[in-house]
């Protein structure tokens, strides 16, 4: 064998050797498929944020966390500072005070109009008694005066005297009436008083709201992530000072090709794998499945294209299992998510659930 046909098989020798390490490397790397009933999605872990907002414009007088910090549910994570609230709930309770005086005098007011009909109505009836007294004379005068017992003089006078009887009692009435209308009156500032009396009760309800709006608290369990504002800071209407992670609602999100979103169930068990930590596999539910696809491609005119689209699943974790693991919820990590297609296949022994 020549020296140049030596050097050649060398060559082919150590170019097989390549190619056979290469491909025991590739059969070691290269993923492993879902079993047959299962489907699979790459994905990271997520949970809902929560922004810790103000309501009303003002200064932020103390922030009570730190980035990073675990915080329960009603913690406080800031407060707000209140003097200006604090001085117009002063106000309000001063203006409370007055308000349920004008209900006292209102009411007064209708006993005094009340206590002027009485002796509108006594002075109607001496009124009518002296008209009846008036006319009864001048009757008699009239019988008297024909038979010559009176003067036409006389008959005059009392017929004089009864019509005065007649409008006194007419005046008499008229007080009457104008005193039920000066009631009616009084009466509806009394209404009026009792209104100004519960608007100011509800402006105090209003700012004492405002005052406890202004003691931010954590809705939920989980994890300060961002400090937006600082002590000093003013702040407008529904302005961010905290975000917060909501560690009992975390989930992972995946994409599955059209033939497996087809089969996917709402409830579908899943399981979840992660880079970090494979040696566990965390029990989850599918809680949504997309009723649009994700990703289109530019036409959609033949099955092996309909095939392409894509379609959003999220797989949530059970809360309960989170709260037994809160310390150790972690968002962000990359991961695998497999999902159940067939609720009557086992699940794979590498699957089964293993938690820390």
């Amino acid at each position: 064998m020549t020296k140049s046909m030596q050097t050649w098989l060398i060559r082919i020798l150590i170019a097989g050797v390549i190619a056979g390490a290469a491909y025991l490397a590739w059969q070691a790397l290269k993923p492993n498929g879902p079993p047959v009933g299962f489907a699979s999605g790459n994905g990271r872990i997520e949970a809902t944020e929560i922004d810790i907002a103000t309501r009303i414009a003002g200064r932020v007088e103390n922030v009570a966390v730190s980035e990073g910090d675990f915080v329960k549910e009603g913690d406080v994570l800031a407060v707000m500072d209140t003097d200006v609230l604090q001085a117009q709930l002063r106000e309000a309770e001063a203006g409370l005070q007055r308000a349920v005086i004008g209900i006292e005098t209102a009411q007064s007011q209708v006993t005094q109009r009340e206590a002027e009909k009485t002796a509108a109505e006594a002075l109607v009836a001496q009124r009518e008694a002296e008209l009846d007294a008036a006319q009864k004379r001048l009757a008699r005068s009239e019988e008297l005066v024909p038979k010559g017992a009176t003067s036409v003089q006389v008959l005059d006078d009392r017929r004089a005297a009864s019509e005065g009887a007649k409008a006194a009692v007419a005046a008499a009435e008229a007080q009457v009436a104008a005193a039920e209308a000066a009631i009616g009156l009084a009466k509806s500032q009394v209404v009026s008083a009792r209104a100004a009396v519960d608007a100011t009760r509800a402006t105090i309800e209003r700012i004492k709201a405002d005052i406890d709006d202004s003691t931010l608290r954590s809705p939920r369990e989980g994890r300060v992530q961002y400090r937006v504002a600082e002590p000093g800071e003013v702040v407008a209407a529904g302005g961010t000072v905290l975000n917060i992670v909501a560690l009992t609602d975390v989930y992972m999100t995946i994409f599955l090709p059209t033939i497996d979103a087809g089969r996917v169930r709402l409830g579908a068990e899943a399981r979840i794998v992660l880079d970090a930590a494979p040696q566990y596999v965390i029990p989850a539910k599918v809680s949504y499945v997309a009723d649009v696809a994700q990703f289109t491609p530019k036409t959609v005119e033949t099955a092996e294209e309909r095939l392409k689209l894509m379609f959003r699943i999220k797989a949530r974790i059970d809360p309960a299992l989170l709260k037994k693991h809160v310390h150790d919820v972690k968002t962000g990590l990359p991961g695998v998510t497999y999902v159940r297609l067939d609720p009557e296949i086992p699940w794979p022994d590498d699957l089964q659930v293993r938690l820390p």
